[in-house]
């Protein structure tokens, strides 16, 4: 018996040993996958892909997000799912085209609903499966009623409803704030000056605490909300959610703490700054609370808004020669590559590979999957999805990506969602063509092509002359583009697609008291 009680010993040592070294690697670093991971996604607005340092080395303004690319993986073909703001964002928290999830161009402040109620987003299937949940920032996919984020699955938001120029700027939609304060004693006293339209409200789940909102404190504001929700979920050991939707690098341009330090620098150098400066503090707080078990993910909505002239990003080489020689920008609200690749850094502290660079091609929509799938979680039923379950491209195991990505037309041509755009490997096919306003005032007018023009990414990333249709080459790649595009339109027709409602109603503005004209309030 005594022999028998040894042996017995030893097998649990073996089965130990074994466990150890097979299913968990080295214990550091790992245990923290027994627990569900937790998320930080920060969605930076209008930023060009050449605005991160590590893509391209130009303005040398992001030092912290360069860091983080050195400490994890960069992605250079990663794209928005939308190269403007609703569909953009729209697609993330859906893992579904604009096509599907119905949201194919942007919300107003008077629009009365946003992304359809029957869209289960990303926040609700984490919430579902034990997070706690938060969202910081820009929302712009609803405001009124249900369509509100605390109903769509987030505990807490902290943010603005829409887009920072859609309210309280110095001139309505323009560049740099702040309007001034608006004093409405009587008609004979108010300030002539200011923006006499609604103001942009802050909210507080569903609380407007400063109406206009001071852009220029907005970003503390967020940080300290950001900070203070990682290290109370980290406290609470619940695993979390956290949606950082930021207003940079969309105008206006707030004047920032780094205007004084690099004078004659511009504006959106400053902004940029600004905005690496908060990826650090977020980056700081993970690091000293939840590192072991945090992935967090940096990318964009779409690319710089170019009509913007110099207080819009950097496309780096994605400059849609083709276009651009026949009038009109080639970034945002178009199919070029400026318009929808984005920069993108991951990081996750001893699992993601420092210092990695992946060429994968992949996409906003491929964050819903992802995270649900470490989660341990389900994608909803009854319907189909377009992202990429791709976490073995981010722990370095796969450099596979989508083989195909599908690129709805934003507004520059065509009808707002339509795929009219098919990248397929190295290959990029347009059947419609057009250009947004560039800073210059020409605007590129569509254009529908058939046969399509295709590009070979490979060779020509600046997009600047498209294959000979009678090439061979052309003539190969074609028939495979022309029947994926088929296949997508055949699986959208039958899917469970949703369509939104864009019905505008001015009495859904926002508004923190009803009895100022405009909705000039002060810190409440």
């Amino acid at each position: 018996m005594a022999g028998l009680s040894l042996l017995a010993v030893i097998l649990v040592a073996i089965s130990i040993a074994f466990l150890y070294h097979f299913t968990n690697g080295c214990f550091e670093g790992q245990i923290s996958m027994l627990q569900k991971p937790n998320f930080v996604i920060i969605l930076a607005d209008d930023i060009g892909w050449g605005d991160l340092g590590a893509n391209w080395a130009d303005m040398n303004a992001t030092p912290n997000l360069d860091k983080m690319a050195l400490e994890g993986m960069r992605f250079v073909d990663f794209h928005s799912a939308a190269s403007t703001c609703s569909p953009s964002r729209a697609s993330l928290l859906s893992g579904r085209l604009g096509i599907r999830n119905g949201v194919t161009h942007n919300f107003a402040v008077t629009s009365s609903a946003g992304l359809p109620l029957n869209e289960t987003t990303l926040a609700e299937v984490l919430k579902n499966a034990g997070y706690s949940t938060g969202a910081i920032g820009k929302w712009h996919l609803g405001h009124n009623g249900y369509f509100h984020p605390i109903f769509r699955g987030f505990d807490n938001y902290f943010g603005i409803p829409y887009s920072n120029d859609m309210g309280c700027t110095d001139t309505p939609g323009y560049n740099l704030p702040p309007c001034p304060s608006c004093r409405w004693s009587s008609a004979k006293t108010r300030n002539k000056a200011c923006y006499t339209d609604v103001a942009l409200p802050l909210l507080d789940n569903l609380t407007i605490v400063e109406q206009p909102v001071n852009l220029t404190s907005l970003t503390e504001k967020y940080a300290k909300r950001a900070v203070e929700f990682i290290l109370h979920a980290s406290e609470s050991g619940q695993p979390f959610f956290l949606y950082i939707a930021l207003a940079h690098m969309h105008v206006p341009l707030p004047v920032t703490q780094y205007s004084a330090r690099m004078p004659g620098r511009g504006e959106y150098r400053n902004s940029l700054r600004e905005m690496d400066d908060f990826v650090g503090r977020v980056k700081k707080a993970i690091d000293d609370n939840v590192k072991e078990n945090t992935l967090f993910w940096f990318t964009g909505d779409n690319g710089p808004w170019s009509q913007k002239c110099e207080l819009a990003g950097n496309v780096g080489p994605f400059i849609g020669a083709w276009q651009t020689a026949r009038g009109g920008s080639a970034a945002k609200q178009t199919t070029w590559e400026g318009g929808h690749r984005v920069p993108a850094v991951a990081y996750w502290h001893n699992r993601i590979p420092a210092n990695a660079t992946s060429s994968a091609l992949l996409s906003t929509l491929d964050i819903f999957p992802t995270l649900v799938f470490l989660a341990n979680a389900s994608l909803p039923l009854n319907r189909h999805f377009d992202g990429l379950e791709a976490s073995e491209v981010l722990f370095g195991h796969s450099g596979e990506g989508h083989k195909a990505l599908f690129h709805p037309n934003s507004g520059a041509a065509g009808r707002f969602g339509e795929i009219k755009s098919v990248r397929m490997e190295q290959y990029k096919a347009f059947y419609m063509t057009g250009g947004a306003e560039a800073c210059d005032g020409s605007i590129g007018p569509a254009q529908a092509h058939d046969p399509p023009l295709i590009f070979n990414l490979g060779q020509d990333i600046e997009e600047r002359v498209p294959l000979n249709s009678s090439s061979a080459e052309y003539q190969r790649v074609l028939p495979e583009i022309n029947q994926a595009l088929v296949d997508l339109l055949q699986n959208i027709a039958m899917d469970n697609v949703s369509k939104a409602d864009y019905t505008k109603d001015p009495s859904v503005t926002p508004c923190c008291n009803p009895h100022h004209v405009v909705c000039r309030c002060e810190t409440l």
